[in-house]
């Protein structure tokens, strides 16, 4: 009976532990994006200006967006120039800058390298 509960309880933890993270392709069909240009690097955040009008922010816009990213796979070797696409929650904070505090992924949208 122990053996039965130890594995039922492995196999619970292992679908919760992989079921957190969302799917890249899920990311980007479902979640709001902010395209940007990287103005400055900090170790933290970087903070882009918004290449394009969109929800909740205007062109040229400063916002400031946490490296604190869901998806640990996404670009983070940053330049200052370089264009960027940016999945988040929906949420920007104000301030000022605005911040965008809960980001899934950041991806390199520029010109090849």
């Amino acid at each position: 009976m122990r053996k039965v509960l130890s594995g039922l309880l492995t196999i619970a933890l292992c679908i919760c532990f992989t079921g957190c993270a969302k799917d890249i392709n899920y990311i980007i069909e479902h979640e709001p994006c902010m395209k940007g240009t990287v103005q400055e690097i900090k170790d933290e955040y970087i903070v882009t200006a918004v290449s394009e009008d969109g929800e909740g922010h205007a062109e040229n816009q400063q916002i400031l967006v946490s490296l604190d990213v869901e998806r640990k796979d996404s670009f983070t070797d940053f330049e200052i120039g370089d264009e960027v696409a940016v999945y988040y929650d929906g949420d920007i904070a104000e301030g000022d800058p605005a911040r965008i505090e809960k980001v899934y992924a950041i991806l390199y949208v520029g010109e090849s390298k």
